[in-house]
């Protein structure tokens, strides 16, 4: 047990400091930002969960990428995972485009759905529009990240994300005040900051890949096109989309709900989902763990291994979870306090901190029993059961508590911790349910 432990610590801290490093930076991007007010805190935390959504409806492909090369690292067919990442690759690229067109011409209407004031959309709108160029970039360093994260490269990820995170801080506080002779922009230097992260990140990326890794497997390779695998990237990429999407989308709502509370309430709850991020980011870490083991295992021909894999990923990222939510439950209103100086808005999110502390442990079920799904290929189970949960339970959930019942804040964040542990707890059935001795390594259909 303890060799299975240290193997998935070696993998899990590099991916825990990467998925940290990306919440730190939004942390003290937010802390930076929070001088100019709540109008901008809570057009920051409304872009946040948009931006969040476009990435989910996207991630699918990384996500695809990630579990399929890992079971070709596995079986030692490294050409076909890289002949998939190359086709992955196209799609990111058809994708990019899509987003840089919709985020030229529609910012300013999507702002507008999410109920938001007219000063908030005046705001926020090139805000937006930045955001979406930037994550253009993103979703092809996703697809990199997902194949470094495949191949058990998880050091290698973290220092791209460390250099990439490290530029979005030094240019949010260099453009948004206007320091070390840089101009003064304000939110939009914040949004610009967040593209030369991206972007330089997908410079590094493409670097490591095509150069870097070349010599230890064929990653220049003139990939043929297989309509049959892209057949299944794309399929496989829409399924994992989906459910990512459904989670995101619901999420959108749910903000939707708050902003109907008033800014004050919006910029309470944007503040304690950014403090909760850092139980998110290591529940991240350590599903990203299990889909690396489980796939690989898989790969191998030892499906019960990575079932075994799975177990001890979920242990050790429960362990890490108390350990964090105790943090937060004892220190909430100091923390609180970083964020914001208006009583109001720091009392409201430390209260909703400590609401959470604890429950978000089944948001860790989540995604450790997720990424174990995800590594034996279970994307139509984890599609079917997000739709399920997500619009049958916490939509509805959240409307009932918000507003028919009038709890406010504390209604919200009992419905989403509600929605996450009944997902958590659903997942974890599933994963100790399947029929592991029948599990096979996914491949395309040429019939």
């Amino acid at each position: 047990m303890l060799a299975n432990w240290r193997k998935i610590l070696l993998l899990a801290i590099p991916s825990f400091v990467s998925f940290a490093t990306a919440t730190v930076t939004g942390t003290i991007n937010l802390i930076m930002i929070g001088d100019l007010g709540y109008l901008v805190i809570a057009v920051v935390g409304v872009v946040n969960i948009i931006m969040y959504n476009a990435f989910a409806l996207f991630s699918g492909i990384g996500h695809t990428v990630n579990y399929l090369v890992a079971q070709n690292y596995g079986a030692g067919d490294m050409r076909k995972g890289i002949e998939r990442t190359y086709l992955a690759f196209y799609l990111c690229f058809a994708f990019a485009f899509l987003l840089i067109v919709f985020g030229l011409t529609l910012s300013d209407e999507v702002l507008r759905l999410t109920g938001g004031s007219e000063e908030l959309v005046s705001t926020g709108t090139l805000y937006l529009q930045l955001r979406f160029y930037a994550m253009s970039f993103g979703i092809i360093n996703f697809v990199f990240h997902g194949f470094l994260r495949g191949i058990g490269s998880t050091t290698l990820s973290m220092i791209i994300s460390l250099i990439g995170n490290g530029l979005m801080i030094f240019f949010t506080y260099a453009l948004t005040f206007g320091a070390f002779g840089f101009p003064e922009l304000g939110l939009m230097g914040t949004g610009l900051a967040v593209m030369i992260g991206e972007a330089v990140q997908t410079l590094i990326s493409a670097y490591v890949f095509f150069f870097v890794l070349n010599k230890r497997f064929p990653t220049r390779m003139r990939a043929k096109p297989d309509w049959a695998e892209m057949k299944l990237i794309t399929k496989e990429s829409g399924k994992l989309g989906l459910q990512e999407f459904q989670m995101s989308l619901t999420m959108f709502i749910f903000t939707v709900f708050v902003a109907r509370l008033g800014n004050q309430a919006l910029a309470a709850n944007e503040i304690a989902l950014n403090v909760m991020s850092f139980g998110f980011m290591p529940a991240f870490a350590f599903g990203a763990t299990a889909t690396i083991l489980v796939g690989q295992y898989v790969g191998e021909g030892q499906p019960l291994k990575g079932r075994r894999a799975g177990t001890d990923t979920a242990i050790l990222g429960t362990i890490f979870l108390l350990v964090l939510g105790t943090v937060e439950m004892i220190w909430a209103e100091p923390i609180a306090m970083l964020y914001a100086k208006e009583r109001e808005v720091y009392e409201l999110a430390a209260y909703l901190i400590q609401l959470s502390a604890y429950l978000q442990i089944f948001d860790g079920f989540l995604n450790f029993y997720a990424g174990g799904l995800r590594g034996i290929g279970d994307s139509t189970y984890l599609m079917r059961f997000s739709f399920v949960v997500s619009w049958f339970l916490f939509v509805p959930l959240a409307y009932l508590l918000i507003f028919v019942l009038d709890m406010g804040s504390v209604g919200a964040w009992l419905s989403l911790y509600t929605y996450l542990t009944v997902f958590g707890i659903g997942l974890a059935i599933r994963f100790y349910r399947t029929d592991w001795l029948n599990v096979r390594l996914k491949e395309a259909s040429h019939s």
